[in-house]
């Protein structure tokens, strides 16, 4: 590092001074706290995200958000040259960046890591990154910030991309690497023209649905989701959709709204009433990487029958195996790539949906929690499905396979489509071009959805019989050390302390389709308690026994 490059970097972090008593961490969703905290924070992931654009040859993204935190709350996190997240390997000198007491410690640590890394910083190296944020009142101040970090490296410019969803920033910086048109009406026209390539391809046989069933409503967690979607819809033909908790409307960001609400309360979002029963909905949450569907009966007394992440990754799954059987059944089309089709869950999915999955015949895998795990794992498949049951999730196709896929495509003429394995083909590409491959992405899920649906002839409520959830419940026991509890078997066994597992393995068997795990939290000190039962009460009991097993072993805490 060159005296100009020094001399920048400790003008520059002078102006952005660590807040006192506060150590924050780099985690899955990147760095998050009240915003008044952040602006040191951010300003150094600035530098680090031009490290990284330095280091890979590639753009990289930057996002300001707290997706489903309170408006008060803001984060950050960084979009890899793929549109993924953050390499693991650079995550701990993120926390370190963020840490450093004083200008001459962060010179140190970036110093020591660029000489490690061999990135070099001549001056005459160029690096780019995107900046995207969602719409709290604090992002502004916080993308200067972020502006500034990155300048602060010479060679290195910012680009704002303006207010986004977090998943068409990923997008936009997966696109840009490969060289392909990423401004935000690129995203739009692609998913539109996808969505509108899929319903061409619907089976005459199957009427598309019509009415009151052509028409889902959304809330948008009075976030930026809301906004972006309504532009989209302008681009779709027979869909209504009405948005509802728009940023535009005056609510407030994730409060009595959006899709972390939903899911966990398991209660109708504010603006949602009986007068919407038997209307497809969904919720969105604030920074549109999440989707959950509900359904508002008659006489809901404020409850919904919630149609969470497990259930769309079912539905995603039928609609592929369907079309790949279609691929693999046709003599049309010379078929020398045998997909493998993986899906992917972790050990919060309920069993009931891993149940149904393996009796389709799928391959089921599972990882430890966290979407970086999730993703990893399903990028091992030709197409790999994974969901949380938060609503987080997406479909990954190979790029063989996609290159497969074209090149059959490209052999079918534009009058023929007359086989099913020719329309299975052309419906695969279209899901591969719809679906956002960088991340989860809750507007592009939404059609792929819809489409599903109507490809089906199903309505919400053929959906939700797909499979009919166990009773769950989770806990979380508070710990002097989470770290004491050491997992395996992608979190659902227990190694240490020992005889914990054990313990948990006879409790569990009292309970008729009983199963319970426990694992320490990322983000806090308590060790996380999840059980299943036939009965709500039992799986209440279950989890309260388990929390007890827990406290018990560790002496550190209570439930």
């Amino acid at each position: 590092m060159n005296d100009e490059q020094q001399s920048l970097l400790l003008n520059s972090s002078s102006r952005f001074s660590p807040p006192q008593g506060v150590k924050l961490s780099y985690g899955t969703a990147g760095f998050r706290a009240d915003a008044s905290l952040l602006p040191s924070t951010v300003y150094r992931v600035g530098i680090l995200a031009a490290l990284r654009s330095l280091k890979t040859g590639s753009i990289i993204g930057l996002m300001i958000t707290a997706s489903h935190n309170k408006v008060s709350d803001n984060g950050v996190k960084i979009a890899d040259p793929n549109g993924g997240m953050l390499s693991q390997h650079w995550e701990p000198f993120a926390d370190a960046l963020a840490n450093a007491p004083s200008p001459q410690h962060l010179l140190v640590l970036i110093n020591e890591f660029v000489a490690k890394e061999g990135i070099l910083m001549d001056g005459v190296s160029h690096a780019e990154v995107l900046l995207g944020r969602d719409t709290r009142p604090s992002g502004d101040a916080l993308l200067e910030a972020a502006r500034q970090g990155v300048t602060s490296i010479v060679g290195a410019v910012a680009t704002d991309m303006g207010v986004l969803t977090t998943p068409q920033l990923h997008w936009m910086v997966r696109a840009r690497n490969k060289g392909v048109q990423a401004s935000e009406q690129d995203y739009f026209e692609q998913l539109s023209s996808s969505f509108r390539c899929l319903e061409d391809l619907i089976p005459a046989e199957k009427s598309k649905l019509d009415g009151v069933n052509n028409k889902v409503v959304v809330d948008g967690s009075n976030g930026v989701g809301g906004v972006k979607l309504k532009v989209l819809r302008s681009l779709l033909n027979a869909l209504v959709v009405e948005v509802r908790n728009s940023s535009e409307d005056g609510g407030v960001l994730n409060d009595g709204v959006g899709a972390d609400y939903v899911q966990k309360e398991k209660v109708v979002p504010h603006g949602f009433d009986s007068k919407d029963a038997g209307i497809r909905c969904a919720s969105l949450d604030g920074d549109a990487d999440r989707l959950v569907y509900f359904i508002v009966p008659p006489e809901s007394s404020g409850r919904i029958d919630l149609v969470d992440g497990d259930k769309i990754l079912s539905l995603f799954a039928i609609f592929i195996r369907e079309q790949l059987s279609f691929l693999n059944e046709n003599e049309g089309i010379k078929n020398s790539h045998q997909a493998r089709l993986g899906v992917v869950q972790t050990a919060y999915a309920n069993g009931a949906s891993t149940n149904y999955l393996k009796q389709l015949g799928l391959e089921v895998n599972f990882t430890p929690t966290g979407v970086k795990y999730l993703h990893e794992k399903a990028a091992e498949f030709d197409i790999g499905i994974y969901f949380e049951a938060n609503g987080h999730g997406t479909v990954l196709f190979s790029e063989s396979f996609v290159g497969w896929l074209e090149a059959r495509t490209k052999e079918i003429s534009s009058g023929s489509k007359g086989s099913e394995g020719e329309k299975a083909a052309l419906r695969l590409l279209a899901v591969s071009k719809l679906i956002n491959q960088a991340v989860g992405d809750a507007l592009s899920g939404l059609l792929l959805v819809e489409v599903i649906l109507q490809h089906m002839g199903w309505s919400i409520h053929r959906w939700n019989e797909l499979y009919h959830d166990l009773p769950s419940r989770q806990l979380k026991v508070k710990v002097a050390d989470r770290n004491a509890v050491i997992t395996a078997n992608a979190e659902t066994v227990v190694v240490s302390p020992p005889g914990l597992q054990e313990a948990i393995n006879a409790e569990t068997g009292k309970y008729h389709q009983g199963r319970c795990f426990v694992r320490p939290s990322g983000t806090e000190d308590v060790v996380r308690v999840y059980a299943e039962a036939s009965t709500q009460e039992a799986a209440d009991t279950l989890s309260n026994s388990v929390a007890k097993l827990v406290d018990q072993f560790l002496g550190l805490g209570s439930s």
